[in-house]
């Protein structure tokens, strides 16, 4: 019984060390925290998906659900940031497109970058971004609007997960921050944020988009 009961100590003390680790790890590497998210699912991080979409994902009769749109601008950086509709009712295995619009109202220009997470948690690992204006240093010119589509799809392999198949509904948020300390070159590397959407809608709608994947698709058992 005690070598038992050791043992069980061990492990708690192991398993604590490395959470303990990784996230001392991340607070210093903003890159290897988003990566770990993206894999794990860990903290309402959606994944992304390689496009185009994989023929047995598109198809079939799946359930049903709504997904709310959650927008917010972080102190110091003066836009006006929503989406197009504030939900939409989608069916699992199907890629949806929706819009949102930032508008600079300050009168210089800004950089921002966007990050987002969906609730609930469970249903994370199942949430995948095909096409996004996230995590990317974006360029928005004073006064300027930019019309930015996102795509997901919602994986029905939440079917198979207790903890996610009986979800009717979800929310997708989005926070842009200012970056801040900007040099003239780091304003003109960054992404045109209008020219950029502008684009983005163009190669989806003549099927020239390609997208990175960090992430893998969760495989079927």
């Amino acid at each position: 019984m005690a070598s038992s009961n050791t043992g069980i100590r061990l492990t708690v003390l192991v398993a604590c060390a490395f959470v303990g680790g990784m996230l001392v790890t991340v607070s210093y590497a903003p890159t290897l925290y988003r990566l770990f998210c993206g894999a794990t699912g860990y903290g309402g991080t959606i994944r992304r998906a390689t496009s185009p979409i994989a023929a047995s994902v598109a198809g079939g009769n799946h359930p049903k659900l709504r997904v709310l749109f959650d927008t917010n601008v972080a102190p110091g950086l003066d836009w006006s940031f929503g989406p197009e509709q504030r939900s939409i009712d989608v069916e699992a295995n199907s890629p949806t497109t929706v819009y949102f619009d930032a508008t600079n109202n300050s009168g210089r220009v800004n950089v921002a970058r966007a990050v987002y997470n969906v609730t609930p948690t469970a249903i994370a690992p199942y949430f995948y971004k095909i096409q996004c204006f996230c995590f990317t240093e974006e360029r928005l010119e004073s006064k300027q609007t930019a019309r930015m589509p996102v795509v997901f799809y919602i994986d029905d392999a939440m079917l198979k997960d207790a903890s996610a198949r009986g979800l009717q509904e979800l929310t997708l948020s989005y926070t842009f921050y200012n970056q801040k300390d900007l040099t003239p070159d780091k304003i003109a590397t960054a992404r045109d944020l209008k020219a950029g959407s502008v684009q983005e809608v163009r190669n989806k709608s003549t099927g020239d988009s390609l997208f990175e994947n960090d992430a893998v698709r969760r495989q079927e058992p």
